[in-house]
């Protein structure tokens, strides 16, 4: 009787947690409609309830405030490069091979069409609230765990540099280049699966070729 009981305590918990979470997304999709249609400033949390047909009462219980709505925005869209990163760190994989995975899936977060609009969006926010909360959210959440891959691939004896944030700025911009401000200004269309991997493959070996390591001093 017990046991069964539990059971379904845990399968309603399940199923609330289901639903919040299709709720939430249906939600988030709402403030993208709304940012893309009057910008960060012109953006309310009533504005995003209605368009959501949501109640401001469980926008407000969910994320806080506008800031926090858009905070959660951008985590999320960070989620799947942040996890890749700390599930590379756990293996042995070596820190290149981490990379060349790694390349595509950041180039699809840092081009992909939220994050053009959230960018586009906190270029026109004169109050910086926005642009600070992709920074903390977003860049500032992933450069640490590549930081850590660039020190592996030092400790490997892969590459060879001094300063691991430089390191760091050396490989993105490899990777990004001008990618992600011609995507904002809609100059360049979303890049394809082939076009990322390819370009992920050659931020590689460029940063495989500038910061390399003298053959007499690889470790063996």
């Amino acid at each position: 009787m017990l046991v069964t009981v539990s059971v379904n305590r845990l399968w309603r918990k399940i199923l609330r947690e289901e639903k919040r979470s299709l709720r939430q997304q249906q939600i988030e999709a709402a403030a993208y409609e709304v940012l893309e249609a009057k910008g960060y400033g012109g953006t309310s949390m009533q504005g995003i309830a209605k368009q959501a047909r949501a109640s401001n009462e469980t926008l407000y219980k969910w994320y806080g405030d506008k800031q926090g709505l858009f905070r959660a925005l951008v985590t999320r869209n960070a989620e799947e490069v942040k996890s890749h990163l700390e599930v590379e760190l756990k293996t042995d994989h070596d820190a290149l091979s981490i990379l060349s995975t790694l390349g595509p899936k950041l180039l699809d977060l840092l081009t992909g069409d939220r994050a053009v609009a959230l960018n586009r969006a906190a270029a026109a926010d004169t109050s910086g609230e926005l642009g600070a909360t992709l920074s903390k959210a977003g860049r500032d959440s992933v450069f640490p765990l590549l930081e850590q891959v660039l020190l592996r691939a030092k400790e490997e004896g892969q590459l060879r540099f001094e300063h691991s944030g430089e390191a760091v700025g050396l490989y993105l911009d490899l990777l990004i280049g001008d990618q992600q401000i011609r995507r904002v200004i809609g100059r360049l269309p979303a890049p394809t699966a082939e076009f990322r991997e390819a370009r992920a493959q050659r931020a590689v070996e460029l940063l495989r070729h500038i910061l390399v390591v003298p053959t007499h001093s690889r470790v063996t």
